[in-house]
């Protein structure tokens, strides 16, 4: 383990894991207690360990990350943040996934100049490809919403409110389809809200509809309503 170590590694959001970083670092010669990690989109630099990380970072410590991108997302910020640390701070970089990244190396005019060109393009790729993302998002929402696919939150049904369709369903009045379209439902909401009202007592179940000397009688709670054939 090497004491002027220091780790950062960052996913995006609290349901990604960050135990491949941490393992690479780690067999780097990071120390794990001087890994900081962040679980926080990296399209600035508010976050709350890398601020702590800076922090501590000082001359003649070497800030070891996996890729680029686990620094940060922007093109600009990411180029800001390497020389603020290499610069202002006086401390070094590796990015374990691009060896020629690591300005503990070469530290002449040629090592230093190829570093930031080669920084420079990486970010630059980074930057691009997150906002091909966003296109490509953006123009698959729009074909969706040509398509008629509806986006937001899903509509929430009162049930009760439709009991006089429920019952016109139920003598036949109207059909399966028909009774989803007044209400503007799929199938599978149309079946719970049948049953909410059935379990409820508010809607007779099959084997309360009965046939008998020409009336149909429909018990509900709580009286009886029959109607003449």
């Amino acid at each position: 383990m090497n004491e002027h170590y220091i780790g950062y590694a960052r996913v995006s959001t609290q349901l990604q894991k960050e135990d491949r970083q941490i393992i690479a670092l780690t067999e780097y010669g990071v120390p794990k207690s001087a890994i900081y990690t962040d679980k926080q989109s990296g399209r600035d630099f508010e976050r709350t360990n890398y601020k702590r990380m800076l922090k501590k970072l000082k001359k003649g410590d070497v800030l070891v990350i996996k890729s680029i991108d686990r620094l940060g997302r922007s093109y600009k910020d990411v180029i800001k943040q390497w020389q603020y640390i290499t610069q202002e701070k006086g401390a070094d970089i590796i990015v374990l996934d691009m060896p020629i990244l690591n300005t503990s190396l070469n530290k002449d005019l040629i090592g230093t100049l190829i570093s930031d060109i080669v920084l420079q393009l990486l970010s630059y790729v980074a930057e691009n490809e997150r906002l091909n993302i966003r296109q490509r998002q953006a123009e698959g929402i729009a074909a969706a919403k040509a398509r008629g696919v509806k986006f937001g939150r899903p509509v929430i049904f009162s049930t009760d409110e439709y009991i006089d369709v429920f019952i016109k369903y139920k003598n036949k009045e109207i059909g399966r389809l028909e009774t989803m379209e007044v209400i503007g439902c799929q199938k599978t909401t149309f079946y719970r809200m049948m049953h909410e009202l059935e379990e409820s007592g508010k809607l007779p179940k099959k084997s309360d509809i009965v046939c008998f000397k020409g009336k149909i009688f429909i018990c509900t709670y709580p009286t009886t309503l029959y109607l003449t054939l």
